[in-house]
């Protein structure tokens, strides 16, 4: 239990049994009336983002999230498998749990697994990952480093949009946030 008084960003809450991130917050003190905290949440599961008002002093559920660092090993059926690096425990997360990041997670990727009360919430990759491109169509004579995008077919699976210069084998940089092409990889 902590107050509003006691609120950071990054800070999980359990409001209601569903979980939020602190996103933002704003202690105000009108000149008349009592103070609040106008504060910006971001749901742990949805990722729906909502502005809520606390009057200054209430108290608030702090949840406890537990990031553990992971290795993602393989798929057993629909689920992804990931094994805890410190104790070795082998977790099962449900495809639904780990969303987009399925689309630049190789095995043997070192990933964060969010965990709360030892039931996966969300699984976070690095800021950039590098892949190699499995097909992407030939650029055609005249095509250079400025100008257009083709789309292209990652080792995983998903499909980005890469410069016309780059062909099928290469190694890329991709941002994980958006599945943005980064650069090209040299080897």
């Amino acid at each position: 239990m902590a107050t509003t008084n006691d609120l950071k960003n990054g800070m999980t809450l359990d409001i209601d049994g569903v979980l939020w991130n602190v996103v933002g917050f704003q202690h105000v003190k009108p000149g008349k009336g009592g103070a609040f905290v106008r504060t910006t949440l971001k749901n742990v599961l949805t990722g729906k983002v909502v502005d809520r008002t606390f009057n200054a002093g209430v108290k608030v559920d702090v949840a406890t999230v537990d990031k553990r660092e992971m290795t993602y090993l393989y798929r057993e059926g629909t689920d992804f498998v990931f094994m805890d690096l410190e104790s070795y425990d082998q977790i099962q997360v449900p495809p639904e749990v780990v969303g987009s990041a399925a689309d630049y997670m190789l095995e043997n990727t070192n990933v964060t697994v969010a965990l709360h009360d030892g039931a996966p919430l969300y699984v976070e990759l690095p800021a950039s990952v590098e892949l190699t491109i499995a097909h992407t169509e030939p650029g055609l004579q005249g095509d250079r480093s400025t100008g257009g995008t083709k789309p292209a077919t990652l080792e995983t699976g998903a499909t980005i949009q890469v410069p016309l210069f780059v062909t099928t084998g290469e190694k890329v940089k991709v941002d994980t946030r958006d599945g943005r092409y980064l650069g090209r990889v040299s080897s």
